[in-house]
């Protein structure tokens, strides 16, 4: 299934992901690191858009920050893995607020991984590319 949206350029396979993230600085930051790694990026600031460009792009990955404004990232996960079109997608959840108990929070709501806020890059692709061969995408 994933092949679909594959593209080869020098041995690297080129993965879609959307990034859905309303600091301006940090949706920077994460497509330009995704981009870096030879992945195309969709970037989403407001969380009421995320379900249609999902669907328009049909991401192999969705990285959501938890704190967005209008809704949830929490909410917006529960939507994504409730919608038949995009249920298998893996999900990487992005926080600031890594307290106790958070973690089990993002993933009772469908986060497959989650990375707190400051990131670290290594952490950060390392996380993705890890989420991204678990589904064989």
């Amino acid at each position: 299934m994933g092949s679909g949206n594959a593209a080869h350029s020098g041995g690297l396979v080129t993965k879609r992901i959307l990034v859905v993230e309303d600091n301006e600085l940090n949706l920077k930051l994460f497509c330009d690191l995704l981009r870096a790694h030879g992945h195309e990026t969709r970037a989403v600031s407001d969380g009421r858009l995320v379900l249609d460009e999902a669907r328009a792009f049909a991401p192999d990955l969705i990285i959501m920050d938890i704190h967005l404004p209008h809704i949830s990232g929490l909410e917006l996960i529960g939507v994504v893995k409730g919608d038949a079109a995009l249920s298998a997608v893996p999900v990487m959840a992005v926080t600031a607020y890594a307290g106790k108990g958070d973690e089990e929070r993002i993933r009772a709501a469908g986060a497959e991984a989650y990375v707190s806020k400051p990131i670290s890059v290594v952490k950060f692709v390392e996380t993705v590319n890890g989420l991204l061969a678990a589904v064989g995408a």
